[in-house]
C-alpha cells in the first residue's frame, strides 16, 4: 500500500510578532467600536491577515495538469474502535467519511491566542494520538494557524503527527483552509492552486482530504470558487468546503460548484449552546436543505461550557476578557449540562455540550491541547441524549447574550 503521509522539507514564512498583532487588532477593534474583546481580536486578526501582502511572499503558481487524477486517494481501511464504527461515520457530500466529531488544530502553533510554544509539541502529539485511537479521524487546520510562530505551523504539526502515528493502516483525514487575503485577489483562481501546493508541502502529502475557503473573498469569490473546482478536478483535493459563509453566499457557492460537477461538503461556522447564530440567520436551514454539513468550531465556547472556569479562575490571554462577564451567567446552563451528563453515564458538561451539537446534525471540532482533553472530547461520541434533554438545553440557552463570533461571517 502506498504510504500517503510522506516526509517532505517544508519552509514557512514568519508572521508578525505577538505585539504587532495585538496592536493592529486593538486598532481595528476600536474603529468598529466593538465592546467585545473577541470581536476586536477576530476582526483585527482578519484585517491583519488581509494586510499580509506586505510581508507574504509566494512561489511559482501551481499549474494544474490536464490529466485528471484519481479522487479517491490512497486506499486505506479505517480501523474501527470502541467509539467509532463504519456505521457511525458521517458521509459528506462527495463521499468523504468522517467521524461524528473532529479535532480543531488552531491551538497547535498559535502563540497569541493560545500561548503555544515549542515545549507543547509533545502534548499536542499525545492529544492527536489519543484522538485517533479513540475513533476520531478528522483534524482541521489552516494555513493561518501559527500566529506568533510561523505561517502554516499548525499544518506542519498535523502532517508530522499523521506521519508518525504508529498504526499506518489507520485512516487519518486532515482538512485545511485557504486564506483569501488581498494579494490573492489579483489572480484568485491561480492563488488557490499556489496556496494549496504550499499547504500540501507543509502537510507532507500530495492530496488534501478537505480544502476550505477560510472566509468570504467578497467581490472575487467566484475566482476562488473556480480555484477550488480546479483543485478538485485535478485530484489534488478529495473534497471542498467553505467557512464563515452566510446563507446567501452559501447558496451562491453551492450553485457555482454544482455547475462544474463539484459537491460542496461543508460550511465551517461557529456553533455552540452559547452561539446559536446559525439557527437564526438561515445558515443551518440552508445547509440542511443543500446537504452541506456544518463543521462547528468553538463548540465548547472556548472552554466556557466545560465548567472549568469561574470568576476566580479565568483563562489566560484574550479569553479572560471574554469570560469575565459570562462565567456567572452560564452557571444555570452548566448545572443542566451536569445533570444530563449524570443521567447518561456520568458524562461531563463538555461532553454533553458536544453531544448537543451532534444532535443538531453538525460535526463539532473542539480543540485538544492534551491527551486528557482529547479523551474528554471523544467521550461525546457513542451515545445520544434524548429529544427531551436536547429541548431542555435549547430552552436553557435561549436567554444568553450571544457568545462573540467572527464578524466576517455576517457579511
Amino acid at each position: 500500500t502506498e504510504q500517503r503521509w510522506h516526509r517532505v522539507s517544508a519552509s514557512s514564512d514568519d508572521l508578525p510578532s505577538h505585539r504587532s498583532f495585538l496592536l493592529v487588532c486593538n486598532f481595528f477593534g476600536t474603529m468598529i467600536k466593538s465592546r467585545s474583546a473577541y470581536s476586536k481580536l477576530c476582526l483585527g486578526g482578519a484585517v491583519l491577515l488581509n494586510l499580509l501582502v506586505t510581508v507574504q511572499s509566494f512561489h511559482t503558481p501551481v499549474l494544474f495538469s490536464g490529466r485528471r487524477a484519481a479522487r479517491s486517494g490512497v486506499s486505506m481501511t479505517p480501523k474501527m474502535t470502541a467509539s467509532t464504527s463504519s456505521e457511525s461515520l458521517v458521509e459528506l457530500a462527495g463521499g468523504l467519511k468522517v467521524s461524528p466529531l473532529g479535532i480543531g488544530a488552531w491551538s497547535w502553533g498559535d502563540r497569541v491566542f493560545w500561548g503555544y510554544d515549542d515545549s507543547q509539541e509533545g502534548a499536542a502529539q499525545e492529544a492527536f494520538n489519543a484522538a485517533v485511537k479513540s475513533g476520531i479521524n478528522l483534524f482541521d487546520t489552516a494555513e493561518v494557524y501559527g500566529i506568533g510562530t510561523a505561517w502554516g505551523h499548525s499544518e506542519s504539526l498535523c502532517g508530522k503527527f499523521a506521519r508518525e502515528y504508529p498504526d499506518k493502516d489507520q485512516e487519518i483525514l486532515v482538512a485545511t483552509k485557504f486564506a483569501p487575503i488581498p494579494n490573492r485577489f489579483f489572480e484568485p483562481r491561480k492563488a488557490v492552486g499556489q496556496a494549496l501546493r504550499d499547504s500540501l508541502e507543509r502537510l507532507g502529502t500530495d492530496r488534501c482530504d478537505l480544502y476550505q475557503l477560510h472566509w468570504p473573498g467578497f467581490f472575487v469569490d467566484a475566482g476562488f470558487w473556480d480555484g477550488l473546482a480546479d483543485a478538485y478536478d485535478a485530484g489534488l483535493v478529495r473534497s471542498v468546503g467553505v467557512s464563515n459563509y452566510s446563507e446567501k453566499r452559501l447558496r451562491s457557492v453551492h450553485k457555482a460548484l454544482a455547475e462544474r460537477g463539484v459537491p460542496l461538503a461543508c460550511n465551517q461556522v461557529q456553533y455552540s449552546l452559547l452561539h446559536r447564530t446559525p439557527e437564526e440567520n438561515g445558515v443551518k436551514a440552508a445547509c440542511d436543505e443543500l446537504g452541506v454539513k456544518i463543521l462547528a468550531y468553538s463548540p465548547l465556547a472556548q472552554g466556557a461550557l466545560t465548567g472549568k472556569y469561574s470568576a476566580s479562575n479565568l483563562p489566560s490571554g484574550p479569553r479572560a476578557n471574554i469570560f469575565k462577564d459570562r462565567v456567572t451567567e452560564v452557571e444555570p446552563l452548566l448545572a443542566a449540562l451536569k445533570e444530563i451528563g449524570e443521567a447518561n453515564g456520568d458524562k461531563t458538561a463538555g461532553q454533553v455540550a458536544l453531544n448537543w451539537v451532534m444532535c443538531k446534525g453538525a460535526i463539532p471540532i473542539p480543540g485538544a491541547r492534551s491527551e486528557k482533553q482529547a479523551l474528554d472530547n471523544a467521550g461525546a461520541m457513542g451515545w445520544r441524549m434524548s429529544d427531551e434533554e436536547v429541548a431542555r438545553l435549547d430552552d436553557a440557552s435561549r436567554t444568553f447574550a450571544k457568545f462573540p463570533g467572527m464578524p466576517l461571517a455576517d457579511m
